[in-house]
């Protein structure tokens, strides 16, 4: 069965750059629009941001618009550039793939695969 795994996470100082990744294993990620969430302890997965199946449509919370582009290599891998990090951006980070969407989505029940997460910490 397919996977996704995300990568790219670390420890970095406010106002740092990451870029995250989301390889697929199993899966064309072309039949898929795609999101990244994030979450602390305690606290619900937070959407982050999203991007369409194909054309490239995305949307983004407001607390990371202007600072995190989300994008996508169709067929195996999803990305997630972090600029300007702050500390509130620390969270596990987690790939999504919705099988029946075609537009972004912002909601975690409209997902159907999920990745492991990675560990985003930004000092301050």
């Amino acid at each position: 069965q397919g996977q996704l795994v995300e990568s790219g996470g670390g420890l970095v100082q406010a106002g740092d750059s990451l870029r995250l990744s989301c390889a697929a294993s199993g899966r064309t990620l072309s039949n898929y629009a795609m999101g990244w969430f994030r979450q602390v302890p305690g606290k619900q997965r937070e959407f982050v941001a999203a991007i369409s199946r194909i054309g490239g449509v995305t949307v983004y919370a407001d607390s990371v618009k202007g600072r995190f582009t989300i994008s996508r290599d169709n067929a195996k891998t999803l990305y997630l550039q972090m600029n300007s990090l702050k500390p509130e951006d620390t969270a596990v980070y987690y790939c999504a793939a919705a099988a029946k969407a075609w537009g972004p989505k912002n909601r975690t029940s409209e997902y159907d695969y999920w990745g492991q997460g990675t560990q985003v910490t930004v000092s301050s």
